[in-house]
């Protein structure tokens, strides 16, 4: 039986719950012996349930929940075992700083955690064996791309998902289709968008469909799985289709409102203890200011002055480092300073922008804004590109998450696929999943 994604991440993180629990029980049996005293048991629940909680999401936070992460019993026990480390470090943070637990010794949590990891080892290496041969949704890919070529090659790699490709008809078509669906025994057809519209072709998908098979257009096919929406193969009928329902009044005022009071926290929390230090860091590392603004594109188009922590040398009078005009920023950048790398590692540099997201101008969640200068070109190269000015910009995105060491320009494309992504499904869930992730990459030290 082939079980979707959500399913799959929903049955993973149940058993990790399970195996905390279960690694519990077995802590206190090994100090106290069975049978467990029930005053022992009820004293440890509660503080344990809220730890669990926490490791689950330390363990979200590290990618332990992606199923496209196929993992060897070698790489499957670092991962773990750096998630169950930090997981740790957070539990006996909070037990000492909540003496109402009562717990003691600390030594229990100790012992909990190695045995979970253990077990959590041992739980997903069974888990993506029997996720790999499981039976699989068998699909006919009707119509042949680049895009449907990179589907193919994903359920080799990552049989996890839960699909296997059994068949595939160019167009024009080659075969009846009800014969080639008989003989593979396809459950899913997914097919090119103008085979969709091609009436000969449509003829034969009202038959299949009428057959009880599942039909879906390639792109998508392509979004769900990849994640980020194909823009070589869809045309301005995507955008009518998918973006109707652009304003979401509600999740519009709510994210305003979470917008405004995180940001007026993090403002004094940065005139108060990170500006003092990180400024004169600045001012001693290179001449030249300590802020240093730039002109980005926003929402609608409407240009803005975007504020930043200097980090590369001030070679210009603006205090940028551009003295002949814009230019990506590279890899091992040499105008970069000393101080600058650390602050684009930690992504203290973004501070400043608060100011930004106060005004209106910018939010905690969205696509990067991108500067005048590249957008002109960019706007002439890539399809669509201009449709990413839909939605206010932000500090980080989705593209940010899933390209964290893309480069500038020349990934300008993909990037634009994610922001489509996030532009046509943002909500509070994916807002609070992509904060998460950027959390991990600040203390990754993974920005550029």
């Amino acid at each position: 039986m082939a079980f979707s994604k959500r399913f799959q991440g929903f049955l993973l993180v149940l058993g990790d719950l399970a195996l905390f629990y279960l690694g519990l029980y077995l802590t206190l049996a090994l100090r106290y012996g069975p049978p467990i005293p029930a005053k022992i048991w009820h004293l440890h629940q509660l503080p344990f349930f809220i730890i669990y909680l926490i490791w689950v999401l330390i363990f979200y936070i590290s990618g332990l929940y992606d199923l496209k992460k196929f993992y060897s019993l070698k790489a499957g026990f670092g991962q773990i075992a750096k998630a169950m480390t930090i997981s740790l470090i957070m539990a006996i943070l909070i037990f000492y700083a909540v003496p109402a637990f009562k717990i003691t010794p600390k030594t229990n949590l100790i012992i909990n955690g190695v045995l979970a990891g253990f077990l959590l080892l041992l739980w997903r290496k069974c888990f993506w064996n029997l996720a790999s041969r499981a039976s699989k949704i068998k699909i006919l890919f009707f119509g042949y791309s680049e895009e449907a070529k990179t589907l193919i090659e994903s359920f080799k790699t990552h049989p996890q998902l839960g699909y296997e490709t059994a068949a595939i008809m160019a167009r024009p078509i080659e075969r009846d289709l009800k014969e080639a669906v008989k003989e593979h025994d396809i459950q899913l057809i997914v097919a090119a968008r103008e085979i969709m519209n091609d009436p000969k072709a449509s003829k034969h998908l009202y038959e299949a469909l009428l057959a009880g098979i599942s039909i879906t257009e390639l792109p998508d096919f392509y979004e769900q799985i990849m994640e980020k929406v194909p823009v070589s193969i869809i045309t301005e009928t995507w955008f009518l289709d998918n973006l109707f329902e652009i304003n979401k009044r509600t999740f519009r005022f709510f994210k305003r409102f979470f917008d405004m009071v995180f940001s007026i926290i993090l403002v004094i929390l940065t005139i108060i203890i990170i500006l003092p230090i990180f400024g004169a860091l600045i001012k001693l590392s290179s001449p030249g200011p300590v802020f240093l603004r730039q002109k980005r594109v926003g929402k609608n188009g409407k240009i803005f002055n975007l504020v930043k922590f200097r980090s590369m040398l001030a070679l210009s009078s603006d205090g940028s480092a551009e003295p002949e005009g814009a230019k990506w920023v590279g890899d091992k950048d040499e105008r970069i300073t000393k101080i600058g790398k650390f602050i684009r590692k930690t992504r203290v540099d973004e501070l400043p922008q608060l100011w930004n997201i106060l005004k209106g101008e910018l939010s905690f969640i969205g696509p990067r804004p991108e500067r005048p200068e590249f957008i002109a070109n960019l706007e002439k190269e890539i399809p669509y590109y201009i449709m990413r000015h839909l939605v206010k910009p932000g500090l980080s995105g989705w593209a940010q998450i899933k390209l964290p060491h893309g480069g500038a320009g020349e990934e300008s494309m993909e990037k634009l696929q994610y922001d489509l992504y996030y532009i046509k499904n943002r909500s509070f869930t994916l807002d609070l999943a992509i904060a998460l992730k950027t959390l991990a990459a600040i203390l990754k030290f993974e920005g550029r």
